[in-house]
């Protein structure tokens, strides 16, 4: 079985992935039933209204993480890391993100979200 680390490396990059290419099956998989998220644009969204806005078709291409911290504190974990991407008129950008984890029967699921750009 491999270790906390590894299992949250492997989730932070499904969920960037799953931002990416809309994947709102993965995001089903991995999003705790009471999670949510604040956007870049300040508005405050829960499981549902997530799911939902990512079912859209992104405007971004080229979503990468970077400067990868992952902190784990017991049976919770908090994700930074900054992002870089391209715009839909190709002007390259970045961003910033903080997840935080929680360990629930066995299984990591993400219950928060912060995203700035």
């Amino acid at each position: 079985m491999s270790s906390d680390l590894d299992q949250l490396t492997a989730l932070n990059r499904d969920y960037v992935a799953s931002v990416q290419n809309c994947d709102v099956k993965r995001f089903d998989e991995i999003l705790a039933p009471e999670f949510y998220c604040s956007n870049p644009d300040k508005s405050l969204v829960d499981r549902a209204g997530f799911l939902k806005q990512t079912a859209l078709p992104v405007t971004i291409r080229n979503l990468k993480e970077h400067d990868v911290k992952i902190r784990v504190l017991g049976d919770f974990a908090i994700i930074h890391a900054t992002t870089s991407y391209t715009t839909a008129d190709g002007t390259k950008a970045h961003g910033r993100y903080t997840d935080c984890w929680a360990k629930q029967n066995g299984k990591w699921l993400a219950v928060s979200a912060h995203v700035s750009r």
